[in-house]
């Protein structure tokens, strides 16, 4: 079967071109490597050709290809799947615009492959197939031409198309690029289409800056004026759609200088109006920030931190790494970071003796600000669960400082930090390191990072040493011994079984003789 040809062989590395230099997409950071346009679009080319063939021997696209002939349907892969596959990555789930019938046409492709059809929006015309591994999204034109179709869409290297026939080996080969979106993904380059197609659907204002964080992706100076002008729409966008864009932003490694383009063209403002109330609020001498500075700065030191994990702790280093890849736990320490002072505002008080700011509880205001952002943007309780419980610790590694430095810290003190944090203890100490490294004002100690660090590999080595061996076993004692001695279930109950919890990592109790001895004198 003839095949559409793109270009020639593929080079053995794959990349993009963001200016005049080659970033290689196999590693885990951008090396910049000269590479004149011409090349820059040949290898695009040639990744193409390369991602295509595979799709030739699919059979959701085989049998696509044949039920929308029998339509007289047009069928093209665009946008993304394009896009991914010109920059020598995998397209697994492939978007394609049909020109009429697109729901009929899913509900066939369904029934054909004994797949899975879901409607996605019916007044856009939009469904979706899976089948085994394959997922397909099927979208009605938006115009009555493939060409208006692709001038409705964001950015011109979405705008992006290859007949479904070609991909078969069935038609004339060739990609079908009518505004330039080639030349700009040669030269990274995000540029809208039209300005008109922001106030259409102001959620491409986050895609934009998703882009940029996901892909490296420069915005263009006409497009970020643009965003600027039309920012105040955005909240018209659904929430659900916000998360999505927002959780792929935050999870990009290097998303803290996309959230300062966001603020310098008021779309974080947009996307989070709770921060606004932190710009401006001094801080003690800790800090040489304000509030909302430091939060953006904790943002961008979080980053390194998980980058490279070992440069910041010594055994918490491999627990902060396997923490970071457990999607989406990167994201949510990002939003911890961004909203761990946002209570701040709320609380700010001022002592004269010695003259400094308060901010009393301000981790419990801000819990309840981050409750009003979690619920606006429908996160799930598990996304709420975890950076509520990193909000409402953030401060707690800190007041162990002083008493871990002179060595006078507790088991008792330093467990239930330890237990409290679970499962999140990884995340509570990236943060705390991010948030210390964000803070460079004159009274902060020299060694805060190092002695942070040390606290860490003590927590990490109480976790390890005390708290699971011993949840390994049977407690000393139980809820059925406290009803023998005579007590009726309720709050006392716990706060006897922790006490003896407590007092067995100290090492001052270790048998249930010794357990039911305590328990008595504590009655």
């Amino acid at each position: 079967m003839a095949r559409p040809v793109f270009g020639a062989a593929p080079p053995a590395v794959y990349g993009i071109v963001s200016g005049d230099c080659l970033i290689d997409t196999t590693g885990l950071r951008h090396q910049f490597t000269p590479a004149p346009a011409p090349l820059a679009t040949r290898i695009l080319l040639d990744n193409l050709d390369q991602g295509l063939r595979p799709l030739a021997d699919r059979p959701a696209l085989v049998t696509l290809g044949r039920l929308a002939a029998a339509r007289s349907l047009q069928v093209y892969l665009v946008g993304g799947s394009v896009r991914e596959l010109a920059l020598g990555r995998e397209a697994k789930d492939l978007d394609l615009a049909v020109s009429a019938q697109t729901l009929e046409l899913a509900r066939d492709l369904a029934d054909a492959l004994g797949g899975t059809y879901v409607l996605l929006d019916e007044a856009e015309r939009t469904a979706r197939v899976v089948w085994h591994e394959e997922v397909l999204d099927l979208a009605e034109f938006r115009a009555p031409t493939l060409a208006g179709d692709l001038a409705g869409r964001d950015f011109t290297l979405n705008a992006l198309a290859v007949d479904l026939n070609a991909v078969l080996g069935q038609g004339s080969p060739g990609l079908i690029d009518p505004l330039g979106g080639l030349p700009d993904l040669a030269r990274g380059q995000l540029r809208m289409v039209a300005a008109e197609n922001f106030h259409q659907d102001p959620l491409r204002l986050l895609r934009a800056y998703r882009f940029a964080a996901t892909h490296g992706f420069q915005v263009t100076p006409e497009t970020t004026a643009a965003i600027r002008r039309t920012a105040p729409e955005f909240s018209r966008v659904a929430a659900e759609r916000v998360h999505q864009e927002l959780f792929l932003l935050l999870a990009a490694p290097s998303a803290a200088p996309v959230l300062g383009a966001m603020e310098a063209v008021g779309l974080l403002g947009q996307v989070f109006p709770e921060l606004d109330d932190m710009k401006g609020v001094e801080q003690n001498g800790y800090h040489h920030l304000d509030v909302y500075g430091h939060s953006l700065a904790a943002v961008a030191c979080l980053e390194e931190v998980l980058a490279a994990p070992a440069a910041y702790f010594g055994e918490m280093a491999a627990e902060v790494a396997g923490y970071a890849l457990q999607p989406p736990k990167t994201a949510l320490l990002k939003l911890a970071a961004l909203f761990h002072d946002v209570g701040k505002s709320q609380v700010q008080g001022r002592r004269s003796d010695p003259e400094r700011y308060t901010f009393y509880f301000h981790e419990k205001v801000g819990l309840e600000i981050f409750s009003r952002v979690a619920s606006r943007l429908r996160c799930s309780l598990a996304e709420i669960k975890t950076v509520s419980a990193l909000i409402a610790m953030h401060m707690r590694p800190f007041l162990l400082l002083p008493a871990f430095r002179e060595r006078e810290l507790s088991f008792r003190a330093l467990g239930r930090l330890v237990r409290a944090a679970r499962p999140e203890l990884p995340g509570l100490f990236a943060l705390a390191m991010a948030d210390s490294l964000a803070g460079q004002g004159p009274q902060k100690p020299a060694d805060c990072e190092a002695v942070l660090a040390d606290l860490a590999d003590a927590a990490l080595q109480f976790l390890k040493e005390r708290l699971e061996p011993q949840e390994r076993h049977p407690r000393l004692v139980n809820g059925h011994d406290l009803i023998r001695l005579g007590l009726t279930p309720g709050p006392r109950f716990q706060q006897l079984l922790t006490a003896v919890e407590e007092a067995q990592w100290e090492g001052l109790i270790q048998t249930r003789e010794g357990a039911l001895e305590m328990v008595r004198r504590l009655l």
